[in-house]
């Protein structure tokens, strides 16, 4: 069978693809959980792997010809455990959620009571938010951060649990600029008799090189998404100690996940293999020092930020006093390239699809290489976009500074050559 390019079998799926890389390549992304993925994690990711049905582990499959993507699964989980000091590692979720998902089921029994943080705060959904899955299973309480400084009141914490004491608390968050201090939520859920589940989804990367107290070897489970601060493919990441180790695979498969992506599985394995050179502890030290001068350039702009700064990738901007919702700063940023999301900053009084934040990241920026410099400039950009969200000559003149940088900073160019 003649074998047939992509633009010769499906013209629009094609043209899609190729418009998604010009945004990419002409946008400059300041989403804090997205980030650009090597060529070589998407050439492993595009690669016949993902041909082959692996149910089961390597080395205990359900299918033959296994022996190729045994030996990825394999360095997957090698590298992962070194790159986190971990003594057991699952590859396999198909993201971050069924991480959560497999240590719940693992652990836990319908109507047991976990507690997370609260969503609105910088929670996460699937840490016990009604609309999820971890919600309607589960009986749920949530904490959340003090209403003046917006940092984790961890004696509220302690309280909540001894009072409700929960089966599992856990600590993690997708909105949260400041650190977690894993070992209290450890004594905390020790005094209570609570397992301490740790999602680092956000912050893994930091973790990875030391810039962020880890959660490994303090919390019962670990869990993990493969690609914002560990610029890797999309995917799921589950660590333990060992004795945990039969039943949280268990819980993967054949719990909630038939055969696992193996195209995914080599593209984790790559992006471990990166996370473990030199350079990936300078990428992520310009990602902290680039999301700390942007939150002092925004906050000498008259900003008001949440917590009044950053630890980490991430800053929140409460809009409240500017006059803007997080939607319509959202809008207006995406009409100069900058794309952003709106989020919810603690004490909301808007719904999630509007909010009264707006949330800013620096992974993606920092792959491009952006540094400090470039830095002020966006918060320079920023500043002019929202106070003339309406203005077209505004808009247009901050569309060609951002191009410019785009320009400067390219990425993928191989996509031009293919």
């Amino acid at each position: 069978m003649k074998e047939k390019r992509l633009e010769e079998v499906d013209s629009q799926v094609y043209g899609a693809i190729q418009a998604e890389v010009r945004r990419e390549i002409d946008s400059l992304v300041m989403i804090a959980s997205e980030n650009y993925a090597s060529r070589a994690v998407m050439e492993a990711q595009a690669s016949v792997m993902t041909n082959k049905y692996a149910e089961g582990y390597p080395g205990s499959r359900y299918y033959g010809g296994c022996e190729y993507v045994d030996v990825v699964e394999r360095l997957a989980i090698e590298r992962a455990k070194k790159l986190f000091q971990a003594q057991y590692v699952n590859v396999q979720p198909h993201s971050g959620s069924q991480a959560n998902m497999a240590v719940y089921f693992s652990f836990l029994n319908p109507g047991d009571l976990i507690m997370g943080m609260e969503l609105s705060h910088g929670g996460h959904l699937t840490h016990g938010s009604p609309v999820s899955f971890s919600g309607q299973i589960f009986k749920t309480v949530h904490y959340g951060v003090d209403p003046k400084t917006h940092l984790i009141d961890y004696d509220y914490v302690r309280d909540l649990a001894k009072t409700h004491r929960p089966k599992m608390i856990i600590a993690g968050a997708s909105a949260y600029p400041r650190r977690i201090d894993f070992h209290l939520f450890r004594e905390i859920a020790h005094e209570v008799g609570a397992y301490l589940m740790a999602d680092m989804a956000h912050i893994a990367g930091l973790v990875a090189v030391g810039l962020h107290p880890s959660p490994i070897g303090v919390a019962d489970f670990v869990t993990s998404t493969t690609h914002k601060t560990l610029r890797g493919p999309r995917g799921g990441l589950l660590l333990a100690d060992e004795t945990y180790g039969d039943k949280l695979d268990k819980a993967i498969f054949p719990g909630i996940q038939g055969g696992p992506l193996m195209h995914v599985i080599a593209a984790k394995a790559v992006a471990f293999g990166e996370a473990l050179e030199p350079a990936f502890t300078e990428y992520q030290k310009q990602v902290i020092l680039n999301a700390r001068t942007l939150a002092n350039r925004l906050l000498s702009h008259g900003f008001e930020l949440v917590t009044g700064g950053t630890d980490n990738h991430l800053l929140l901007i409460d809009l409240t006093r500017f006059g803007l919702s997080g939607l319509e700063a959202e809008q207006a940023l995406g009409a100069v390239g900058i794309v952003a999301n709106k989020n919810a900053v603690p004490f909301d009084k808007r719904g999630p699809k509007i909010t009264s934040g707006l949330r800013l990241g620096t992974p993606a920026l920092t792959t491009r290489g952006l540094k400090e410099a470039e830095m002020e400039q966006l918060a320079d950009i920023i500043k002019k976009v929202l106070d003339n969200p309406h203005s077209e000559a505004t808009l247009e003149r901050a569309r060609s500074e951002v191009l410019d940088i785009c320009r400067a900073y390219p990425i993928y160019s191989f996509w031009n050559s293919q």
